[in-house]
């Protein structure tokens, strides 16, 4: 016998979102939020999403502030069709695919979220006011939708933390749960991103995961030896021109010294061909060291760790 799975109900407006949501059973909701072009990765969060909870929205909205001039907001992949399929798939109940005057109503808005600090080093650096677009958007959704968790990959590490500030900081009553980053069989991280590598960009790309497998093996001789070893796979490789390698604490993204042990971040950005792409591994620094898949829940020294 067969079984089919009902298809997502589709919201564009904010008054179908609402009936939508009042449709539901229960107010048990999680959100994953996407902008479209919905790979394995996305399905990976909504299946967690759904272990946990009654009901999934998954938001498929192509972020304008997020976007610099220079970027690639016109040539980013529309699929619709295609993630619906998945949506369909991985049991999504709604589907909210609003147009930019359904969620800035007013044009370009005049209040926005500051990433802060957090939010002018690393992919902040590379795109100057990316993260404010980030918050400011991410603020809205949560309101909009009424989720209880929402889910976001380890992937956007830079993301990922400044989003759960955002909902400490501002008293969001929102659960943020991490899952680990998805990757092709020959260690890529899946992106959206990836539809514009050729045949040889990827090739050359696979040197992001290769160098983050080598630094994670190292992370049991320090710090040093962690960014060493990352670094020989990355020069290695002429085609990728890397914007950044580093090693950081996981809460305050600065440079992790010589001394410490305990949970750090390695993270790298490079451009491939005409794309950037980001790649990091969550690991543990010193004796007993290596990758992790996402990072504990036990809050990180401010220090650092012990010397």
């Amino acid at each position: 016998m067969t079984t089919t799975t009902a298809a997502p109900v589709v919201a564009h407006t904010r008054a179908e979102l609402e009936a939508a949501r009042e449709g539901l059973a229960s107010r048990d909701v999680a959100v994953v939020m996407t902008m479209g072009a919905l790979h394995e990765g996305h399905a990976r969060l909504i299946r967690a999403a759904r272990q946990r909870h009654a009901h999934v929205v998954v938001t498929i909205f192509l972020n304008p502030l997020q976007f610099g001039p220079k970027e690639d907001l016109s040539r980013y992949p529309r699929t619709f069709e295609d993630d619906m399929a998945i949506c369909t798939a991985a049991g999504v109940d709604v589907v909210f695919a609003p147009t930019p005057d359904v969620v800035y109503p007013d044009g370009d808005p005049g209040v926005r979220v500051s990433a802060g600090p957090l939010g002018e080093v690393l992919e902040g650096a590379s795109r100057p006011g990316h993260f404010d677009g980030v918050l400011t958007v991410v603020g809205k959704l949560l309101h909009l939708t009424a989720a209880r968790s929402a889910y976001f990959g380890q992937k956007d590490a830079q993301q990922l933390l400044l989003i759960r500030r955002m909902v400490r900081d501002l008293d969001f009553p929102v659960e943020v749960v991490s899952v680990p980053t998805v990757r092709e069989e020959d260690g890529l991280a899946m992106s959206s991103r990836n539809t514009y590598l050729t045949e040889t960009d990827r090739e050359v790309a696979l040197c992001l995961s290769r160098a983050l497998r080598a630094g994670a093996e190292a992370a049991v001789f320090g710090p040093s030896a962690v960014r060493r070893a990352a670094r020989e796979v990355l020069v290695e490789e002429p085609l990728a021109l890397v914007d950044y390698l580093v090693l950081v604490h996981p809460d305050t993204l600065a440079d992790v010294p010589e001394w410490y042990r305990g949970q750090a971040l390695l993270a790298v950005a490079a451009r491939i061909g005409t794309t950037r792409l980001i790649d990091n591994t969550p690991l543990v620094v010193g004796p007993g060291g290596g990758a992790l898949e996402v990072f504990s829940d036990v809050p990180h020294a401010p220090g650092g760790g012990a010397r």
